[in-house]
């Protein structure tokens, strides 16, 4: 019976034959690893009333029976460098997507973990979160100053992306410590469900950044027709095969990103965007026009993005067919709030596993 069902199912709707399949692998994962996910029990205080004790507290992993080698520091050679921005709107998804980094990581003693954060009045509160919630995480808080960007950013199609820590991406090789040599960037509205190390060990091939690259997706939409009958602005792609790519989870080679000084060339782009408008949205276009078509194309399967629908409605979406090692909410829904307000999407399951949120019912517990 539940074969002939498997089968009817896997021919009817695809997607939610692999929606089970992830679910049942993340829960099972989880089960071995042993996952306790108590109460953090500090006494509250009125600074950390309202965040300190918002998340469960993770369980140092111990996923190995491998020697996993510890880092001596946050910025040490040896360690995996995982960079994120840290907002107090979007500390939820990012303390999910940490949890799922040190999960299904072989050695997650290994990974050493970088938070940009622009807001000054709630880094003690953030740090906090992080250190309550994850006492044995390697990490590292800096504070990225919005003023350096704020003047150069466009308004753009939806207010979210317009916020000066969306932007901080640009900025990595300069707030990083000089002994960060490569990083892996990720937004917050993500879970890694694959180690992680299979992205951080590609191959560079000499380029600056690494990421998967869609070149089925129409490209031109992302300029304006301002740019395409310019006639200098619309030759600016002759000579790459250029393909649209999501900045929101990239490899990056800090060194080289500094030596060809791509903060710059970046916000040039922004520069024009000021004195013309060529592009709609956000901090993408500008690393397309900097970057596309010379990248280091990586597996599909690190970027299943666009679960979290278009940048106006946020409808639901299923997955793409194929492998997955990354889920990405990119667009208007996360998943958050669309189970936090009983109408969720069938992908949004499959993030819930990973919710720390105290209060929260969707969230694994032993």
């Amino acid at each position: 019976m539940a074969a002939a069902f498997r089968s009817h199912l896997a021919a009817s709707r695809p997607d939610l034959l692999m929606i089970g399949c992830l679910l049942s692998l993340i829960l099972s994962s989880s089960s071995t690893l042993g996952i306790r996910l108590s109460l953090v029990r500090t006494r509250p205080t009125p600074e950390n009333h309202d965040t300190l004790l918002a998340f469960r507290e993770a369980p140092a992993f111990r996923n190995s029976d491998e020697y996993c080698h510890l880092p001596a520091s946050s910025s040490a050679a040896s360690a995996i460098h995982v960079t994120m921005t840290l907002d107090a709107n979007y500390l939820r998804g990012t303390m999910a997507a940490v949890l799922s980094i040190l999960q299904h990581s072989t050695c997650p003693e290994n990974l050493s973990f970088h938070f940009l954060s622009a807001a000054a009045a709630d880094e003690r509160h953030l740090r906090s979160s992080i250190n309550s919630t994850f006492p044995y995480l390697n990490f590292a808080i800096y504070r990225f100053n919005a003023a350096r960007i704020r003047s150069k950013i466009s308004k753009s199609i939806r207010q979210a992306l317009d916020q000066p820590l969306n932007y901080a991406r640009i900025h990595l090789a300069e707030i990083l410590p000089n002994g960060v040599k490569r990083v892996i960037y990720l937004d917050s509205d993500l879970v890694v469900v694959d180690d992680v190390a299979k992205l951080w060990n590609v191959d560079m091939e000499g380029e600056v950044v690494a990421a998967p690259e869609y070149c089925h997706a129409n490209f031109s939409q992302y300029f304006t027709e301002a740019f395409w009958n310019d006639p200098e602005l619309s030759k600016t792609f002759e000579g790459r095969k250029a393909c649209y790519f999501n900045t929101g989870v990239m490899v990056v080679d800090v060194e080289e990103w500094r030596r060809g000084k791509y903060t710059e060339k970046v916000e040039e782009w922004m520069d024009m965007q000021k004195r013309k408008r060529i592009y709609h949205l956000g901090s993408l276009p500008p690393f397309l026009l900097v970057f596309a078509g010379k990248i280091r194309a990586v597996d599909h399967r690190w970027n299943q993005h666009g679960l979290g629908g278009d940048n106006f409605e946020g409808k639901c979406r299923s997955l793409h067919p194929g492998p997955v090692s990354l889920l990405h909410w990119s667009g208007k829904g996360k998943p958050w709030l669309r189970l936090d307000s009983r109408r969720p999407c069938t992908v949004d399951h499959l993030w819930a596993p990973y919710d720390l949120y105290r209060s929260s019912r969707h969230s694994l517990e032993e």
